[in-house]
């Protein structure tokens, strides 16, 4: 049989969404084999009981558990040695991450220990015909894609930028076959690097993935007041500030949280809405999905215009103000 499997990254018992959209992806890919095909999830958990629930809600046949207090917080020290002796006794065909802060750093570990091969930052995956995993990894900016196998080694490995892929419930709950993860790894772990707790800073600020409006701002807005302008529209259309990379570069935008593309975040929103930016393959792979893309830029043959549902040639130097002054004023409903 087969095995896929999916790291299922969990904080304070709360599983990150990224591992529903692997699971619905492993199910993809589990299709392409003539033969049956486990889906399972790896949990490492202090308290693993509410999440191995939801995790059946999603359709995964195995789920396989380490459950220590030792887990409650991650650390890399930790939770490698486990999973590469799991890897080690259950021998699985695909091992998927999500390309988290988490996992950019539990993959290439885990991967290492095992000494196989990791495609990281993927944006898609497929099996060929001869039942290989490729990997499809953005490179030179996401100007080229670039095809990554592990044509020798087990498990075929990847990481996987979140929302890349679309999470999908199975409808009723499917029972899972549950396995007790071998935590012997546990006193080997070096203890020179013990985690303390965890810190969270406090934000307002709503992620770009998780909004319905995200309104993207390109090198096109020109100056850093320009900037609060996309900011102060986005807070009155109740939406999030998206940016390209020369935002960052140029300071305007204060966190690389807020970065679209290939080296930032992929977003499905509901509404797209994009100002000076003029289309680069590494930032349109990173909103293509979005179900309604509005743009304005004044150079008329701008590359983002071609995923575009409605656009405008003109300055957004004149359009954004316009635009504030219509809401703030509830004029703009006279054109609806």
């Amino acid at each position: 049989m087969k095995k896929i499997w999916i790291y299922v990254e969990e904080y304070q018992g709360r599983i990150n969404k990224v591992a529903f959209e692997l699971i619905a992806k492993a199910k993809e890919l589990g299709d392409a084999y003539l033969e049956p095909v486990e889906i399972g999830a790896v949990l490492l958990s202090n308290n693993a009981a509410d999440s191995i629930e939801v995790l059946e809600l999603y359709g995964v046949t195995d789920v396989y558990v380490g459950e220590n207090c030792r887990l409650g917080e991650y650390c890399h020290t930790t939770y490698a040695p486990v999973l590469a002796d799991l890897i080690k006794e259950e021998d699985p065909d695909v091992f998927l991450f999500g390309a988290t802060q988490v996992g950019s750093e539990l993959a290439p570990t885990v991967a290492a220990r095992v000494r196989t091969g990791l495609a990281a930052h993927c944006v898609n995956l497929r099996i060929d015909e001869g039942g290989m995993m490729v990997a499809d990894v953005p490179a030179f900016g996401g100007k080229i894609i670039g095809e990554i196998l592990v044509p020798t080694k087990r498990p075929q490995m990847a990481s996987v930028k979140p929302g890349v892929f679309t999470a999908k419930e199975c409808g009723l709950p499917q029972a899972s076959r549950i396995h007790k993860i071998n935590l012997c790894a546990l006193d080997r772990v070096d203890l020179r690097l013990v985690p303390q707790g965890t810190f969270v800073a406090n934000t307002s600020v709503k992620p770009i993935e998780d909004a319905d409006i995200v309104l993207a701002g390109g090198y096109g807005l020109g100056s850093q007041e320009n900037w609060q302008k996309l900011v102060e529209l986005a807070e009155l259309l109740g939406g999030a500030v998206g940016s390209t990379r020369p935002c960052l570069d140029e300071g305007w935008a204060d966190s690389e949280e807020t970065m679209i593309g290939t080296s930032g975040k992929s977003i499905r929103p509901k509404v797209y809405l994009g100002f000076g930016i003029s289309g680069a393959t590494h930032h349109v792979c990173g909103m293509k999905d979005a179900n309604l893309v509005i743009t304005v830029n004044k150079d008329q043959k701008a590359g983002i215009f071609g995923v575009s549902d409605y656009y405008a040639v003109s300055d957004v130097n004149e359009i954004l103000p316009v635009l504030i002054e219509l809401i703030k004023s509830n004029k703009i409903n006279q054109y609806f």
